[in-house]
């Protein structure tokens, strides 16, 4: 049978990549749109095109956390969660989903996953998706809001330093010598104060998860900065918000993406 899909990602790169290995499956995924944020997939879920048969779902996006949507619209379709956190996708699996996978997506997991989808929709042809459990639904968001970056949890214990190589010794870099973290070419940076840069062993999901909200911002998929470090703010076009970094950063422009503008000015405005 051909399946249709919606995919509600974030971040661009990954959802290109996600749909490239939907259109190569033995029996391709056709793709009916993207969404980066809540609202957007609200609005295509509620638009008049007919309904996907799969919901691809990113759980931390760009305006919240993607449960919300289930809040703010029926979701009549079966889920497929996408994260790249494994404690957060084995919660997310309790929630009635089909299935979870971990970021990166392997393309053999994709398929098993939907083999799974097509053997239900075999099964139980004519039967509506199950319904989300609110009591469970509302348990997973309170845990969520308590636990994922851009919150803060009292007492939380958050890295206070790094371990990074140098030749072939290791250095302890604190977190006040820390200016920010970017990537670059498949690779994580952690850039101090003085000018230096370190590769570390973490992704930019990883290290917002790990680093004091308070403190850190991530502005866009590719920076993630210590509010010391952020030395100037200027408007930018299409209501963006463009930063200037001490020291200087590699990508001339490090803009805040427009979904986080307000989230952003209320970070700082504490």
């Amino acid at each position: 049978m051909k399946l249709t899909a919606l995919i509600v990602e974030d971040e661009p790169l990954a959802a290109r990549r996600l749909a490239d290995m939907l259109a190569r499956q033995p029996e391709p995924v056709q793709v009916l749109g993207t969404a980066e944020s809540v609202a957007q997939a609200v609005a295509m879920l509620e638009s008049p095109q007919p309904a996907p048969d799969v919901l691809f779902l990113d759980i931390h996006l760009a305006d919240g956390l993607s449960f919300e949507l289930f809040e703010r619209t029926p979701v009549r379709c079966p889920v497929i969660f996408t994260t790249a956190y494994d404690q957060y996708a084995l919660q997310a699996f309790k929630v009635n989903s089909v299935d979870y996978l971990l970021k990166p997506i392997d393309e053999e997991e994709l398929s098993a996953a939907l083999r799974k989808l097509r053997a239900l929709h075999s099964a139980a042809r004519a039967a509506p998706a199950p319904a989300f459990d609110p009591a469970l639904l509302g348990q997973l968001l309170q845990q969520m809001q308590q636990t994922l970056p851009g919150t803060t949890t009292p007492g939380a214990a958050y890295k206070t330093q790094f371990v990074v190589r140098v030749g072939e010794h290791l250095k302890v870099v604190p977190l006040d010598q820390i200016a920010y973290f970017f990537s670059l070419e498949k690779a994580t940076f952690l850039q101090t104060t003085e000018g230096r840069k370190y590769v570390v062993d973490y992704t930019m999901d990883q290290l917002e998860n790990l680093l004091d909200p308070r403190r850190f911002f991530r502005l866009n998929r590719a920076y993630l900065a210590q509010q010391t470090a952020i030395q100037d703010i200027i408007h930018y076009t299409n209501s963006r918000l463009q930063t200037v970094l001490k020291p200087l950063a590699p990508d001339t422009q490090v803009l805040v993406s427009r979904e986080k503008v307000n989230v952003f000015k209320s970070w700082l405005d504490r």
